[in-house]
């Protein structure tokens, strides 16, 4: 049998090890990220061994590395930062979480589904960010689409970020087993379109991450019940921006963090 270990994983030990000065981390960049005049400097970024989140609205957050790289997840062309963003993921259950229409100076655009049913599979590195995803299913009133959603994962300063797109259905060993460890879960909190709030529930403590933070709940009411019936999993915590950095050393634990709509 073979022995297949996550990539977050082997993150995590290998900041366990540097901390204890037995190892260093050495972040591979397969080929670097175009850059020309046309790109926007960045006003300030975030600092050396942290990664900044911003939740754009809906299910589009944006995500920055300490190098400039930017990526925006369920990306639908409508919802996006002022910037060009060099990366960015998207899923096809509504028009709301993908467009058929990108900016062609977008670098990377890597959709949830494979085309004719297929599987997509991504695993990228991309300066000092990494991207993968874990296909899911979709449940629609036609029946099951197998494939159709994937969790994408990103990978900034050792820190691992799961954004669960269109989720329909908990998760099953393998799916977490490509996973790994992850540190910061984004969740969407409908109850409706995507699933039960309870079964969202569920997937959460399956994973078991450091922090939730609930997108795609459309009101107050909705995002209300939501921290009720995750009870007193985590401690709730009103961001009064939607911007927010985290770094290794000082990650919250166990915090539902609700951000405003950019």
């Amino acid at each position: 049998m073979q022995l297949i270990i996550p990539r977050c994983w082997v993150a995590a030990m290998a900041v366990l090890l540097a901390v204890a000065g037995t190892a260093s981390t050495v972040q591979a960049k397969c080929w670097p990220i175009a850059e020309g005049p046309e790109r926007m400097m960045r006003a300030s970024l975030p600092a050396s061994g942290s990664v900044r989140l911003t939740f754009l609205g809906h299910s589009s957050f944006l995500i920055e590395t300490p190098e400039g790289i930017t990526a925006v997840t369920d990306f639908n062309g409508y919802i996006a930062p002022a910037a060009l963003p060099d990366v960015v993921t998207m899923n096809n259950a509504h028009d709301t979480h993908y467009t058929d229409y990108v900016d062609p100076e977008i670098d990377i655009v890597l959709r949830g589904w494979g085309p004719r049913g297929e599987v997509a599979k991504h695993d990228r590195d991309i300066g000092d960010m990494q991207v993968w995803n874990v296909p899911t299913n979709l449940i629609r009133y036609a029946g099951k689409e197998t494939n159709g959603n994937s969790i994408f994962v990103f990978q900034v300063a050792d820190i691992c970020i799961a954004h669960l797109g269109h989720l329909h259905h908990v998760l099953t060993d393998e799916n977490l087993a490509e996973l790994g460890s992850i540190d910061i879960l984004l969740v969407p909190a409908d109850g409706t379109y995507t699933m039960a709030q309870e079964y969202m529930a569920q997937v959460i403590d399956q994973i078991r991450p450091s922090v939730v933070i609930p997108m795609h709940y459309f009101n107050a009411t909705t995002l209300e019940r939501f921290v009720r019936v995750m009870g007193d999993r985590y401690e709730v915590v009103l961001n009064e921006t939607p911007t927010v950095t985290f770094s290794r050393l000082d990650m919250p634990y166990r915090k539902i963090l609700v951000l405003p709509g950019v």
